[in-house]
C-alpha cells in the first residue's frame, strides 16, 4: 500500500549519505571473504561500513586511511571468519550506523532477526510500527551499511520468495544457506 506516509520515508530511505559516511570513517581495510572481498570501515563509535566488493551503494573510496591492526576491524575480521566456518551466530561489535532515523529504525529491526531465520519486508515495516512503509522499509534495508553483521540478508518478500540484495542474490543465497534459512 502506496500512502503519503510511506512514500515520504521511501524518499528519506533514499538519501544519500556516503559523503558524510566516508568523512567520518577513521579507519578502513579490505577482507577476504568466501564471497569475494569486503571493504570493512569505522568511526571513533564503532563499524559503520560493510561492503562487498561491486556492491550497489558501495561509498567507493574512503577519506579514512587504511589500518590494517585496527583493534575493531581485526576483531570485526576475527568474528567474520568464525562466522563464515558456521561458528558464529550473533556479531558482537559496537557498531555506528550513518543514516536518517527512519533507516536507523529499519537496521536495528535487522539486528533482531536470528540467524536461521528469515523475516519479510512487511513483517520489518510492522515492527518499526509503520505498516503501510513496506516499500520504504526495502529502500532502506538496500541501504544498509554494515551487510552481514547487520543482516539485512535474512529479508525476503511476503510470499517467501528471495528478492534483491545490494551484494547480489547469489550471495544473499550463499549466506542463507550458510545460516540453515535456505535448504542446500
Amino acid at each position: 500500500m502506496n500512502t503519503p506516509l510511506a512514500s515520504a520515508h521511501a524518499a528519506v530511505a533514499r538519501r544519500p549519505l556516503a559523503g558524510a559516511l566516508s568523512s567520518a570513517c577513521t579507519a578502513q581495510r579490505t577482507l577476504p571473504s568466501p564471497l569475494g572481498p569486503v571493504l570493512v570501515a569505522r568511526t571513533p563509535r564503532g563499524l559503520a561500513g560493510l561492503w562487498f566488493e561491486g556492491q550497489k551503494d558501495h561509498p567507493g573510496p574512503l577519506c579514512a586511511p587504511v589500518v590494517e591492526d585496527d583493534r575493531l576491524l581485526v576483531e570485526a575480521q576475527r568474528q567474520l571468519d568464525a562466522y563464515w566456518m558456521g561458528r558464529l551466530r550473533v556479531f558482537d561489535l559496537p557498531l555506528d550506523l550513518h543514516g536518517t532515523p527512519f533507516q536507523r529504525a529499519v537496521w536495528q529491526a535487522l539486528l533482531a532477526v536470528p540467524a536461521g531465520h528469515t523475516r519479510s519486508y512487511r513483517d520489518i515495516a510492522r515492527d518499526i510500527g509503520l505498516p503501510s512503509a513496506t516499500r520504504a522499509v526495502g529502500a532502506a534495508v538496500g541501504r544498509n551499511p554494515v551487510s552481514i553483521v547487520v543482516p539485512c540478508h535474512r529479508i525476503v518478500g511476503s510470499s517467501g520468495h528471495l528478492t534483491g540484495y545490494a551484494g547480489g542474490l547469489e550471495r544473499k543465497v550463499a549466506l542463507l544457506r550458510l545460516e540453515g534459512a535456505l535448504a542446500l
